[in-house]
Order: structure tokens, then C-alpha cells, then sequence
């Protein structure tokens, strides 16, 4: 039966099943796995992802299906929960499914957003530990990036004091460093506003180069996108060493190979290219690996998680980040070049409440109650919010392949709105389930789950959305026409000398495009909601990942370091000191 989810918070639903969960052994031998690939770490583990795929590499793939949003409010709309819910409804089906998520970043868990677990009947288990840190994937990167930096700086410095005999005896070779042209700032795994912009090297000789320098969160470090996409651990040390730094007087690269660092960076990381594995409330296998923010970085869950999971499942469900303009493309055009995976369905989340919000309803933003206008039958102002939902669903259909639209009910959510949404849905082609997993766990998903099912087995027409010879700006102005719905894109002057750049370098000119723009919006103006027209995108810089070969244009105002808001999560979580037990977790 499941939890009360009317009555119980997330963390209280989360401890209670904890209590009933598998034990690591009984989900590894259920999923096939054989004891030397499983590593143990307390009551979840690490998967060994070089015996499991030398193992099955000649097993046939499972279906491979993404999870996709419409445009959220800034709680989400439940891709987790959703994803934990299909996984739920496939095992009532009695299907062999399971599924790929990303850690949550510590910045949103002690923020506004909670920890990505999902919610209700339809979360991932053990909370805590999936909550605060995991196996340590996003300490190791933030090791991993911080030491680059100490070698830069460090090296600034010596550079500064020695002249070049004194640096020979140290068996160092001038590198001319240029401080005001750092690529890198530092990281770390909390919403900071008040570091997005620092002075660093004050005092004395001895304390460094006086600079200006920065924080981003940890998992928008270049680190975190080459795990994402590594395809093993000698592609993950290669790509480490390729990491531009800085640059030298010259306008030349300076990489964490030039500074000798690649090596130590990369034997942070020999643990984390295994992904974990944890579970849902009903006990199916969730591997978690790779990080969040789609917005400003990847947000996709690993390559060699779903390489794992679509050689032990037959049903494989993937998570992406945020909504289809940005998750769901960056998964299309990117990561599915990458690995070569392609998948055979999407599922698009959508929520009333949402779309209520993009057809001109109330203001939704974290520490304000929702409006009661929310909770209220009003078919007008659902009706106007709709064009998002078939926006993101004509998305989805410019790969080729079969969207499925999951209604995330709410208890609020009346039997006409409900309608409503499923005949425009399907009107565009989309199968569409109204589906209670938060509520009711599997037993509120067979309606998604066999959407899923019956989706799987359309055929499939994938491709990518976004040519791969296309020069960067045409890239850009492909996805923010064809994508964002924008009328034309506006280059900076600075950031278009950079593109040319850019795309006259015969090795850079071939890196994948990976946006950064708002998540709140299909614009870059987070206020606009629903289908914007008549707009212009600007962009106003592009980052080069020289590792992970991306370039990523920069839009509007966002910023690579959330702020923290007036009302944050930890404000309300704690620890009982009888039992060691986390509370307050959502």
C-alpha cells in the first residue's frame, strides 16, 4: 500500500520505506549483476561500469526513453517524481525497468528546489544519502577543478618571484601566464551570490597574484561535463588534460597538462566514473550519475549510466534536464552524438498548474503560497497556457520520435482541466496518460506505464535536430529560431569577434553547442512565459570547454553561481541526535 502522501512529507514517506528497502545484495542479484561489480558504500553502492559492459557487450539494448518538461515554475514540474513513477508502474507491469538520474547539487537542496529525489510514493531511497553527497562524485570535481586553480595560481606566483634559471632548478618552464585572461574560477557546491565576483592574492608577496577571480556552482565545472559524456576512464584522463586554464601573453592556451595537474585532477575521479546505485519506494534500480542545470551546463545523467542501464533493463528511462528547449536538445544534439544511443520515446512532463502559470496566471516564485487561483477549475486561463505544452511537444517530434504526454495530477486538478490538456496533447500526436505516482506510487502509473509501452512500439525515426556542420553562430541562431521561437539572435560585439574566432579554428569549429539560458522561460527573459514572439536572443559571451569540446554561448543575464533565496530549505532541515536520522529533507 502506499504512504499517506496527503499527510507525510517527503522525508517521513522517505524514512518509512527505508526501513522496508532492499538490501544493496537483493537489488544487485535481482538486476543480474555479478558480486565483483558491485561496490558497497553503507546501504547504496558503486557499479564497477568496466566488468558490467565487458560482460554484456554483446546483449542486446533495451527501449530508451527520455524524461522531459514543458517550461517549469521554479518548483519544477516533477521530472524525477515522474521518472520514479514510470519506473514504479513498469515494475507493476512486471516489466524489467530501470532508470538514470543526476546527484543533486547541495546548492538547490539547502535552496528552493529540494533535492531532486522526486516526492510522494514516487521518490528515490535512501534520501539522505542520495541528499547530502552520495558517493562523492560532486566533492571529488570540486577537488578535482580547486587543484587546477591552486596549480595556476601557485604557478603565477613562482613565476612572479623566480627568474627562469631559478624556475629550471625547479624543474619548472616559464609558462608567461596572463592573469587577466583566467578561463577558470573556483567552485564550490552552494548558491553564493555574494562570490560570483572576487578579489583574490591580497597581502603580501608570498600570498599570491592580486586578480580578479569568481566561484560557479560545482556542477557547472567542465569536470562535470566530461564526466557526463566520458565513455571510460582513459577518455575521462584525456579529456582532464585538454582543460584550458588560462592563457598565456600571447593569447595561447595554458591546459591542466602544461600545469601538470591533469594526472592528480584525474585520480580524484577514479571512483566517480562508476555510477551509483540506489532505488525507488517500490525497490527498481535507479543508477545516479552526473550532475544538474541543464541551464548552465549539461544536466544530463551519464553516458555510462545508460550504456549500464540499457544492457541490464529492457526498459531504460533517462533523465534530462529541465524543459524540452533545453534538456531534451541538448540530449537530441549532443549527448546522443556523442554516445550513439538513440533513444525511442520522450516523456514530456506537464502539470495544470504550470501551464495555468503560462497562460497568464498569478506570479509563482519560491516564498510567495501559491495563488489560490491554482486550486480552482478555470479552463479559460488553462486554455491560454497551453501553446507551451505543444510547443515542447513539437520539439520532441523534430527528432522523429514518439512523445508521450504525463500529466503530473494534482489533487486540484479537475476532471474538465485534465480533459482539456489530453485533447490538445493528442490533437498534435502525442500519447498522453494522466498519471498519480505521487499519490498512489505504481499503482497511479499503469495508465503511464502502458503509454510507455504502447509508445515504445511505434516505430522509430530519431535524428538529430541540429545539422553537425553548421558554424557556431548559425547553430545559434538554428536553436533559438527553431527551439527558442525567437526572431533573430544579437551577437555582443565582443562575443561575436570570439565566434568568428572560434569558428575559424579548424579543431573548435567541430565542439558541440551548448547553450546557457534561462530555464524559466523559452526566452532568455525568465519573466516571459508562455510562447514569447517577436523576441531577440542575445548573447553576450561564449565559454570553451576544451576538455569536453563544447562551446556555450551565453544568454541574457544568468549566471554561473545561483543565488540563495530569503526562505531557504535549510531553514527547516535538521538531524535527530537519538537516531542520526535526517530530518526535514524534501
Amino acid at each position: 500500500m502506499p504512504y499517506d502522501a496527503t499527510k507525510m512529507a517527503d522525508w517521513q514517506i522517505a524514512e518509512a520505506a527505508e526501513e522496508k528497502m532492499k538490501s544493496i545484495w537483493q537489488l544487485s542479484d535481482e538486476m543480474g549483476l555479478n558480486k565483483d561489480e558491485v561496490i558497497p558504500y553503507g546501504r547504496i553502492a558503486r557499479l564497477d561500469y568496466k566488468k558490467i559492459l565487458d560482460r554484456l557487450s554483446s546483449r542486446p539494448n533495451g527501449k530508451y526513453i527520455v524524461v522531459t518538461a514543458i517550461t517549469p515554475t521554479p518548483f519544477g514540474e516533477g521530472k524525477t517524481t515522474t521518472t520514479m513513477g514510470v519506473l514504479e508502474g513498469l515494475g507493476k507491469r512486471k516489466k524489467n525497468a530501470g532508470g538514470a538520474i543526476r546527484q543533486p547539487s547541495i546548492g538547490p537542496t539547502m535552496n528552493i528546489k529540494g533535492s531532486a529525489a522526486g516526492g510522494g510514493n514516487a521518490q528515490v531511497i535512501p534520501l539522505a544519502e542520495f541528499s547530502l553527497g552520495l558517493t562523492g562524485d560532486i566533492y571529488n570535481i570540486m577537488n578535482a577543478h580547486n587543484l587546477a586553480m591552486v596549480a595556476l595560481t601557485a604557478r603565477m606566483q613562482h613565476e612572479r618571484n623566480y627568474n627562469d634559471i631559478e624556475l629550471q632548478k625547479r624543474g619548472l618552464k616559464r609558462l608567461n601566464i596572463d592573469s587577466k585572461n583566467v578561463q577558470m574560477g573556483w567552485v564550490m557546491d552552494f548558491c553564493a551570490q555574494s562570490l560570483r565576483n572576487i578579489i583574490i592574492g591580497l597581502g603580501g608577496k608570498m600570498d599570491g597574484i592580486t586578480m580578479q577571480s569568481r566561484f560557479d556552482i560545482a556542477v557547472s565545472s567542465e569536470i562535470m561535463a566530461i564526466l557526463s559524456i566520458a565513455k571510460d576512464l582513459k577518455d575521462l584522463r584525456q579529456r582532464i588534460g585538454k582543460i584550458t586554464v588560462a592563457f598565456d601573453r600571447q593569447g595561447r592556451p595554458i591546459t591542466t597538462e602544461d600545469l601538470e595537474v591533469a594526472g592528480a585532477m584525474c585520480a580524484f575521479l577514479r571512483e566517480s566514473i562508476n555510477p551509483s546505485l540506489l532505488q525507488t519506494i517500490e525497490g527498481q534500480p535507479v543508477l545516479v550519475h552526473a550532475g544538474p542545470f541543464a541551464n548552465i551546463a549539461l544536466g544530463q545523467s551519464s553516458i555510462i549510466a545508460d550504456k549500464i542501464g540499457l544492457k541490464l533493463f529492457d526498459y531504460h528511462i533517462t533523465e534530462s534536464g529541465f524543459a524540452a528547449d533545453i534538456g531534451f536538445e541538448k540530449f537530441c544534439n549532443v549527448k546522443s552524438r556523442i554516445s550513439g544511443l538513440k533513444p525511442d520515446i520522450a516523456i514530456i512532463t506537464t502539470t495544470v498548474r504550470a501551464l495555468k502559470m503560462h497562460g497568464g496566471g498569478p506570479r509563482v516564485a519560491p516564498g510567495i503560497r501559491i495563488p489560490v487561483e491554482y486550486a480552482k477549475e478555470d479552463l479559460n486561463l488553462l486554455e491560454k497556457g497551453i501553446p507551451n505544452l505543444i510547443h515542447h511537444i513539437n520539439i520532441v517530434k523534430m527528432s522523429g520520435i514518439k512523445p508521450v504526454v504525463c500529466i503530473n495530477r494534482f489533487s486540484t486538478d479537475s476532471k474538465n482541466e485534465l480533459k482539456l490538456v489530453k485533447k490538445y496533447a493528442e490533437a498534435e500526436g502525442a500519447i498522453v496518460a494522466v498519471s498519480d505516482h505521487w499519490l498512489k506510487g505504481g499503482e497511479g502509473a499503469l495508465e503511464l506505464a502502458d503509454a510507455v509501452i504502447d509508445a515504445c512500439n511505434h516505430e522509430n525515426h530519431f535524428n538529430y535536430i541540429l545539422p553537425e556542420d553548421l558554424a557556431l553562430r548559425d547553430k545559434v541562431d538554428m536553436i533559438a529560431k527553431k527551439i527558442y521561437n525567437a526572431d533573430k539572435v544579437l551577437w555582443i560585439p565582443e562575443a561575436e569577434e570570439k565566434a568568428k574566432r572560434l569558428e575559424a579554428d579548424e579543431e573548435k569549429r567541430h565542439y558541440h553547442t551548448v547553450m546557457v539560458k534561462t530555464h524559466l522561460s523559452l526566452s532568455h527573459e525568465p519573466e516571459w512565459k508562455g510562447v514569447p514572439k517577436g523576441w531577440t536572443l542575445p548573447v553576450r559571451d561564449v565559454l570553451v570547454f576544451t576538455g569536453a569540446q563544447f562551446l556555450c554561448p551565453v544568454t541574457g543575464s544568468i549566471s554561473l553561481m545561483p543565488g540563495t533565496s530569503s526562505d531557504p530549505a535549510f531553514r527547516r532541515i535538521d538531524i535527530d541526535t537519538d537516531n542520526g536520522k535526517v530530518r526535514g529533507l524534501f
